[in-house]
């Protein structure tokens, strides 16, 4: 009897997917998509350092700094138009005076005078809390709105005449707002610290600070984890006028 491997009617060793195969085989392929959406993806480009691809944090750093400078051209462009309004409207002195005083009230106008200026800032990296107080948690640490809240409205009610909040004035509708560790003012960005200036009577702003409930509670926090706190009273400050839109949205003046 031949061999039947040498017999050319033998069976024929068929080709047969083992389970390590169908593995192999499947992993290559996953290869292969990944490789090609990568590749679509990138269009090019280095996925990891592309300048391109901004982080957020710098888009609305951007964004703030073209707010500003939007501000100041809008500025300029509002003091041409004043001027030019107040020379060929043909109002009185009277008329004049009026509409300088509700300028003036407005906050659209420079404010000069004695002030008091309110820094507050976050504690340090390393805070540890004082003998008695618990330990920090990562909210007793930072600046929080209502903290800017409380400093603002204690000096309109000690008195203030305007004020202003970092480089920017307040007015009617002006909101201090923050968004985790970021102070957001009229369409810019901010971090600590934060500067307040108030321009009124020193004594009777100071005397509103140290009266105000909320400010009490945040002494609290400046004792027992770090928090900045620092109020300095200044002979002479010049505040800037409002240079943002005064288009009412939501409310109409009272005639």
């Amino acid at each position: 009897m031949s061999n039947s491997a040498d017999s050319p009617g033998g069976p024929v060793r068929r080709f047969s997917w083992r389970p390590v195969r169908l593995l192999t085989a499947a992993v290559f392929a996953l290869a292969g998509l990944i490789f090609v959406t990568s590749f679509n993806t990138a269009k090019g480009t280095n996925l990891r350092t592309d300048d391109s691809l901004l982080k957020l944090s710098d888009l609305i750093e951007q964004r703030s700094h073209k707010n500003a400078e939007l501000d100041e051209s809008t500025s300029a462009v509002r003091e041409d138009v004043d001027a030019l309004a107040r020379r060929d409207d043909g109002s009185t002195e009277a008329e004049d005076e009026k509409l300088r005083a509700l300028e003036a009230a407005a906050g659209t106008v420079k404010l000069s005078g004695q002030a008091v200026s309110v820094t507050l800032n976050d504690a340090p990296p390393n805070a540890q809390a004082a003998p008695g107080y618990p330990e920090p948690q990562a909210n007793d640490l930072v600046i929080h709105q209502q903290d800017l809240q409380a400093v603002v409205n204690a000096l309109w009610q000690g008195g203030a005449r305007g004020i202003q909040v970092m480089d920017q004035r307040l007015i009617s509708t002006s909101a201090v707002r923050c968004v985790g560790n970021t102070l957001i003012l009229q369409g810019r960005v901010y971090s600590p610290p934060y500067k307040v200036t108030a321009v009124g009577d020193p004594d009777r702003l100071k005397q509103a600070l140290t009266a105000s409930p909320a400010i009490q509670n945040y002494q609290l926090y400046v004792k027992a984890y770090g928090l900045g706190w620092k109020v300095d009273e200044r002979e002479a400050v010049t505040l800037p006028g409002y240079s943002g839109t005064v288009d009412l949205h939501y409310a109409k003046p009272v005639q």
